[in-house]
């Protein structure tokens, strides 16, 4: 529904990632009244189910008046229904029907990037921007498209699925099945395999150090603390991650000609380190930069609050009447 159809009232907006579970209230205008975080049962959809549940009843007063719902993976807009999840063992669960007659409140289901992209269109970084590209690097990659204000789902609601394109033939296995996609060579996958391939090879790095010597331990937010840190093994391997970044950016810019590009998820906690190099790599690999508007690539203003609110408002314009 476009922005103008907001309805009086509040929400309850759920993010169900594949490590934790955030019920949010949200006003009509984005505002986070009420707040409850659980960890996932992630090898349990049954489980994951009911966590999602109580989560809401901890934040739902008399004046919500409907559920939104993000979850990482394929899901039928029309039925609520996640089919797929790349990253998790989750298969045909029905989440709309489960979470509305559980709380016997209207409920909409959607991709996770889908709902974040909608926060940061109505009240983040993509404000004002009828056409924008939601990029969220996380573990993976995803992506919401806006397109005349409008989220674009395609024929079966599995659109944006942008980190599943195929880029390095025969290259890391995904869990979507595939080799070489996207998200393998630039998010937090790559770069936590870097980072463990690096503290192999010098033990004595700073990358080693704060691993506590055991390549095993090293996790992307560690590699980003090192390059913080100015160490310069692990500022190549963000350099790195961003160009494969900017590059992928490239492609879905000559597709869909956004105004602007949104990058979120917690892989962009490194900040310049991997955005610089992703526009520097954007620019090289755009088609005619020098006869195009610029297309800013910026980070998410939103956070790691963007699902939850994205998947309330959008509830809210579309259910709560």
């Amino acid at each position: 529904m476009n922005a103008g159809g907001t309805r009086a009232g509040t929400a309850v907006g759920i993010d169900v990632g594949g490590t934790k579970i955030a019920a949010m209230r949200v006003s009509a205008g984005g505002e986070i009244l009420a707040r409850e975080t659980l960890p996932t049962p992630a090898d349990d959809m049954a489980a994951t189910l009911g966590a999602m549940v109580q989560a809401a009843r901890t934040v739902l007063d008399e004046g919500v008046r409907a559920v939104g719902v993000g979850a990482a993976g394929l899901v039928r807009y029309d039925t609520g229904t996640l089919t797929f999840a790349p990253n998790l063992a989750w298969r045909d669960v029905g989440i709309t029907a489960h979470v509305a007659g559980a709380l016997k409140l209207p409920t909409l289901t959607d991709n996770d990037a889908n709902v974040a992209a909608w926060g940061e269109y109505r009240f983040g970084a993509g404000r004002g921007a009828q056409d924008m590209l939601l990029v969220t690097v996380g573990t993976g990659i995803g992506g919401g498209i806006v397109s005349g204000g409008r989220l674009f789902r395609g024929a079966n609601g599995f659109a944006g699925e942008i980190g599943h394109t195929v880029v390095e033939p025969g290259g890391p296995l995904c869990g979507c099945g595939n080799r070489g996609c996207w998200e393998q060579v630039a998010s937090g996958h790559a770069i936590t395999r870097a980072g463990r391939e690096a503290a192999r090879e010098n033990p004595h790095s700073l990358i080693a150090q704060i691993a506590g010597g055991d390549p095993n331990r090293v996790t992307g937010p560690l590699v980003t603390e090192a390059g913080r840190r100015g160490d310069d093994v692990a500022r190549r391997i963000l350099a790195e991650v961003g160009r494969r970044l900017g590059e992928g950016i490239a492609g879905l810019v000559n597709v869909l000609d956004p105004r602007v590009v949104v990058v979120g998820g917690g892989a962009i906690e490194a900040g310049e380190l991997i955005l610089e190099p992703a526009r520097s790599a954007f620019r090289e690999a755009v088609e005619a930069p020098d006869h195009r508007p610029e297309v800013p690539i910026v980070p998410a203003e939103l956070g790691n609050d963007a699902g939850a609110v994205g998947a309330a408002v959008l509830a809210l314009e579309g259910l709560g009447g």
